[in-house]
């Protein structure tokens, strides 16, 4: 079980098979050096084959705690219970096919927290695994930002393969929402934080190497892009965005499925979207967090016009030869 003792930093990460990778995130983990840390593992139903490797090989590190739930709680529920089971002034997530670009990562991330107290959380980048470029399936933020990848600005959300989160931003916003299961939950924990008056930063200088293969970095299996439509619209809707508002987002979304062979699942999106925000009391968000969302995310994007205007065209047959 964690320390008693007031330690710097939980690094949390979740499994589920791919036995191999998830060893080598934690053996990541365990090399970091500069901070007093936990590693924190939690299993959501891995096949016992695989978990019983994974025991014996935790099981001489008094420094890793185990957690194996009985079933899949996703990516939002399954990070909730893992930093529910730390102390660290700072949680660190680290997925499971990526390991940190080297073994001062966690002491960095620590110490850019340190050393502004107004950041709820770090971004980390995100390099492939096998060339160290930048993962362009894990860059969350407007592509006019791409080029700046290596800086260090401020924005709107982080990405999961890498990040860290101030223990009393998290407990203040209230971790997850556990109901996104996989999908945005960043997102929406940044817009509850910057609600609140925090801050989030994208650090070009600190690092993670993602396992993405390059087919995983185009192909958008159905499941995925389910989870992507609905939850992108729920968050939309809890977070006060009216119905008729999201029409040219609804039909844009309507637009990119047909064009992938997706409609099926774009459609069922939609229709779990409505259901799940009857259950919700939406509340816009107050005028200095859309501020700040304008300044550091909207303003380097087209407008929403424009971009479902790209999605016509894309759809729209090519001229004739």
């Amino acid at each position: 079980m964690p320390h008693s003792a007031p330690y710097d930093a939980d690094i949390i990460i979740l499994s589920l098979d791919r036995l191999a990778d998830t060893l080598a995130a934690i053996a990541s983990a365990l090399a970091q050096t500069g901070i007093t840390r936990r590693v924190i593992v939690v299993d959501q139903g891995s096949r016992p084959e695989n978990l019983r490797h994974l025991r014996r090989t935790l099981a001489v590190h008094p420094d890793v705690t185990l957690a194996c739930l009985p079933e899949n709680l996703g990516v939002a529920g399954g990070r909730n219970h893992a930093s529910s089971l730390g102390q660290g002034r700072v949680i660190i997530g680290l997925d499971n096919d990526a390991i940190f670009a080297d073994r001062h990562t966690a002491a960095n991330a620590v110490a850019a927290l340190d050393a502004d107290t107004t950041l709820a959380a770090i971004a980390m980048r995100i390099l492939t695994y096998a060339d160290n470029t930048d993962d362009l399936s894990s860059w969350g933020y407007p592509l006019a930002l791409l080029p700046r990848a290596h800086e260090i600005f401020d924005t709107t959300t982080f990405i999961g393969a890498g990040h860290a989160i101030r223990r009393a931003a998290w407990d203040q916003a209230g971790g997850y929402d556990a109901k996104l299961f996989f999908c945005w939950e960043e997102f929406d924990f940044s817009l509850r934080a910057i609600a609140q008056g925090w801050r989030i930063q994208y650090r070009g200088d600190i690092a993670v190497r993602h396992k993405v293969s390059p087919e995983a970095r185009q192909n958008w299996s159905d499941r995925r892009w389910f989870y992507f439509v609905r939850n992108r619209l729920y968050i939309a809707r809890k977070h006060g965005a009216p119905w008729l508002g999201l029409l040219p987002r609804i039909a844009g979304y309507a637009l990119r499925g047909a064009r992938n062979s997706l409609l099926p699942a774009t459609l069922r999106a939609i229709a779990a979207a409505v259901r799940m925000q009857s259950h919700i009391s939406p509340r816009r968000l107050p005028p200095v967090a859309r501020e700040y969302l304008r300044r550091n995310d909207a303003a380097y994007r087209a407008s929403l016009p424009r971009r479902l205007c790209a999605e016509v065209l894309a759809v729209l047959p090519g001229p004739k030869n």
